[in-house]
């Protein structure tokens, strides 16, 4: 083709002309009715599956309150019955070896509250999984992640849940409780607060112990049953057995029937006989059942006593293990070597080598 043809081509087409905006279409009456029947069709279609899972979430809500009450009550009388029995206790034989009714009680509270806890997030964390599921939500990545969740957590807070079972055991066992003078191997003292994660005690200078519970791998409780007050008293090897005997056998009756170790004793002050036998010393053994907490009073008075009823019978107590022997005294010239043959007795260190008793018997010549 030419280039005039060319031309002649482009020049004969129209030129293009900007598009004119056209007005938005208005909806007429006829499609808002149709919309409407399309709505009254969609809800006609699906309104008893609603109803179905409306029905369903409210018997799961129903059962699963109904379920809680039920469980909460069935903890709260077993609780009450707990704090019952430690009543009736109370007062007896039986309750002054185990703990008082107030302790029991704080201890049964605070395990039904754990109890209700664990039932109620149980109960509902179930009762809401049922409803997602109801409403057809795959529950299958909400439990992977939650269970990947739940690894993490469990490896970074791993000592906090050792804490807390290890809290949750020992309410639940009664190992100790507030008051009670423990020995949890990494701190002693006085318990001034039992949490589930923390164990407070304050020591014997007045210090605050934070003890973690999961930290604690044994626990001596000596606020509960009895302690015992053992005092040993060393004599010389020659005194007489009977007459020692007797002298604290009058001390333990004496202190048994006065106040208020009257209270504290727990049982008669026995002398136990002898605990060693030794060239020189031997050691008899007193012992007596005390009040919980109340040994180290006992036996500082004990001690007390018995020195005093031993200097009025004139009875020696030796101290240490073993008595030290009444020796002579020793010359102190009895460890200085001799001089020597060849050396001059005329000097002055064989003057001081020399016994006193030469030199004086010397010095008139």
């Amino acid at each position: 083709m030419s280039l005039p043809a060319v031309l002649l081509a482009a020049g004969s087409s129209p030129s293009p002309t900007p598009s004119e905006s056209t007005p938005p279409a208005v909806p007429t009456l006829q499609d808002a009715q149709q919309s409407a029947t399309n709505a009254a069709s969609w809800v006609e279609q699906n309104w008893s599956t609603w109803l179905a899972i409306g029905l369903r979430v409210l018997l799961i809500l129903v059962i699963a309150g109904v379920l809680r009450a039920v469980v909460q009550r069935a903890i709260t009388k077993l609780i009450d019955r707990m704090t019952r029995t430690a009543q009736a206790v109370d007062g007896t034989a039986l309750g002054g070896l185990l703990v008082n009714t107030e302790r029991r009680r704080q201890r049964s509270q605070a395990i039904g509250s754990v109890l209700r806890s664990v039932a109620s997030f149980a109960i509902m964390g179930t009762a809401a999984l049922m409803i997602l599921a109801a409403f057809q939500i795959n529950l299958a990545p909400l439990l992977a992640s939650a269970g990947v969740a739940g690894v993490a957590i469990g490896f970074g807070a791993r000592n906090l849940v050792t804490d807390f079972l290890s809290g949750v055991f020992m309410i639940l066992e009664d190992q100790y409780g507030v008051g009670d003078t423990i020995d949890a191997g990494v701190a002693s003292g006085e318990v001034i607060e039992v949490g589930l994660r923390v164990t407070k005690l304050r020591g014997a200078s007045g210090e605050i112990w934070y003890v973690r519970n999961g930290e604690v791998k044994r626990i001596g409780n000596l606020s509960q049953g009895w302690a015992t007050a053992g005092v040993d008293v060393t004599v010389k090897a020659n005194e007489e057995l009977d007459r020692v005997k007797s002298t604290l056998d009058e001390v333990a009756e004496k202190m048994s029937a006065e106040e208020p170790w009257n209270e504290l004793l727990w049982s008669p002050i026995e002398v136990l006989g002898l605990d060693s036998v030794l060239l020189d010393s031997m050691v008899v053994r007193v012992s007596a059942k005390t009040m919980p907490g109340k040994s180290l009073t006992v036996e500082r008075e004990l001690r007390w006593r018995v020195k005093r009823a031993f200097d009025a019978a004139n009875i020696r107590i030796v101290g240490g293990a073993t008595a030290p022997l009444d020796e002579e005294p020793v010359d102190p010239t009895a460890a200085v070597s001799a001089p020597s043959a060849l050396s001059n007795p005329d000097s002055p260190q064989a003057a001081a080598a020399s016994p006193l008793a030469q030199q004086r018997s010397a010095a008139p010549k």
